[in-house]
């Protein structure tokens, strides 16, 4: 008998928790997640770790920046993590963890250890999951987790992912170190950043609109409660 949840399953369960509506503009971005996150749980060779757990909460929180109501934030993040039968709380303590480190490093420090050319003892737990990636031919790499990485490249230095050569560098030493492939990293982290300049560009957009129609209201409404004219004395 057949056990494994569909995709269905998932959004169902999505949608039993998460019960307002969710603006249009960001309803393609909370299903492309979640789609991407059930995928990856129903795979055998998937392995939950902190960086993909970092990946998953950058994502959600700069994609969702600016959603409204923004007290829904909390609630779709953890309607997602739950609808994959995750626990929400782990993932953002285990990003939390891993910004605090990321953060007690220098650059150079820091792509080492990811890079495995040096060990650190600054977090066991995350020393013992670089380990294991470098050392499973079967790793499951995934779009998150590779946002996890460079997340954690731009905590501690937020010019280098800025710079395309340097940020290329640490892409391939990193890429190298763990066995992963260095053109999936790159391509899938160069449409992260694409996908994000659009996201705020449409932000833009929608700013201006709302913006325009307010103005619009507000004028039709100072008409409508302007008093009205006194007659003139020769009617």
């Amino acid at each position: 008998m057949n056990n494994v949840r569909t995709v269905s399953d998932t959004k169902r369960t999505f949608y039993n928790l998460h019960t307002r509506p969710i603006n249009t503009i960001y309803r393609r971005v909370v299903e492309e997640l979640m789609v991407e996150m059930h995928l990856l749980s129903v795979n055998v060779d998937f392995r939950y770790n902190s960086i993909y757990a970092l990946g998953v909460v950058t994502a959600f929180d700069r994609f969702m920046q600016g959603y409204q109501p923004e007290q829904d934030q909390a609630s779709i993040f953890n309607a997602i993590i739950q609808a994959v039968e995750q626990d929400p709380q782990r993932y953002r303590q285990d990003a939390a963890r891993l910004q605090v480190v990321a953060q007690s490093l220098l650059t150079k420090d820091l792509i080492s250890w990811l890079s495995q050319t040096t060990y650190l003892d600054q977090d066991r737990d995350l020393q013992a999951q670089l380990q294991a990636i470098a050392n499973n031919a079967e790793f499951k790499y995934s779009r998150l987790f590779a946002i996890g990485l460079f997340s954690l490249l731009e905590m501690v230095d937020s010019e280098l992912v800025k710079d395309e050569k340097q940020r290329n560098q640490a892409l391939k030493a990193i890429a190298q170190g763990l066995h992963l492939s260095e053109e999936k990293l790159t391509k899938d982290l160069e449409l992260y950043r694409s996908n994000l300049d659009k996201l705020a560009q449409a932000l833009i957009v929608m700013a201006d609109m709302l913006a325009a129609d307010r103005k619009k209201r507000d004028q039709r409404q100072q008409k409508s409660t302007a008093p009205l004219a006194p007659p003139s004395n020769n009617e």
